[in-house]
């Protein structure tokens, strides 16, 4: 029963977090969906390992750069350019909003403004040249399956420390607004450790961690900042920097991956 609880679970977060179409209970409770976060990992590794292997069957095709689009497009075909939303949405009430009930209207505004426009176009130019830049195919794969799990640890991660300010009862994210149990925290930061020490040596796992530290405390400080907390969006935006951050980590760093 505990395990078949757990693979419900499981499937609550990929549903939650892609358009991958699954079999849910008839009866899902917003306590269900908060305990499915500790899978976000998970579900981050999964499209990790998709991207990659569409990485690497175009790469026997095509020229790198265009095989790293297409791993990309994948990612975002996957998720339904879900955090990419949440990255646009962030820069545009940041950027517009002088108060944080501006800034919070903006951000549910489904129009997107010169703002957050911008951010989307330097993220994903920054990925796309990040990616090009790992040139071997296996420094490629493993960029693209440790970038899209550890990046979902950190963002999930946010949940159980911040402050949740959204009002909005109808928001996607609000299920989720509790702060997670030790136990989903447990869960969440050993699929990390997991992906990271199988795909890195220790040393650079090591060195990763430490960066994947200070970028989640920076991106804590500048939530807070704006609003006291996280919403939705933060969320999404969180993944997508710290998805950079990593792929710029293995670039700086020189890891033999």
């Amino acid at each position: 029963m505990k395990v078949r609880y757990h693979y419900q679970l499981l499937l609550l977060a990929l549903s939650f977090f892609t358009r991958v179409p699954v079999r849910l209970p008839d009866e899902i409770s917003p306590n269900m969906l908060h305990q499915a976060s500790r899978y976000f990992g998970v579900i981050g590794l999964f499209i990790g390992v998709v991207s990659a292997a569409i990485y690497y069957l175009a790469a026997m095709l095509f020229p790198i750069p265009i095989s790293v689009l297409l791993a990309m497009a994948t990612s975002v075909l996957l998720t339904g350019a879900f955090h990419e939303d949440g990255w646009a949405d962030v820069w545009d009430g940041f950027g517009g909003g002088w108060s944080i009930e501006q800034k919070l209207i903006i951000m549910k505004d489904s129009r997107i403004g010169t703002y957050g426009g911008a951010a989307l176009i330097f993220i994903i130019l920054l990925k796309f040249y990040s990616l090009v830049a790992l040139s071997s195919l296996f420094s490629v794969i493993s960029a693209l399956i440790l970038a899209h799990t550890l990046s979902r640890v950190v963002a999930t991660s946010l949940i159980f420390t911040m402050h949740y300010v959204q009002e909005d009862a109808a928001s996607k994210v609000k299920p989720l607004a509790q702060h997670l149990s030790k136990n989903g925290v447990l869960v969440l930061v050993l699929t990390g450790v997991v992906v990271g020490l199988f795909l890195l040596t220790w040393q650079t796992f090591f060195a990763l961690t430490l960066c994947l530290v200070i970028t989640r405390q920076l991106l804590s400080f500048w939530f807070n900042r704006q609003l006291g907390g996280y919403t939705g969006d933060c969320l999404g935006a969180a993944q997508q920097f710290t998805e950079v951050v990593i792929y710029l980590f293995l670039l700086g760093y020189g890891s033999n991956i």
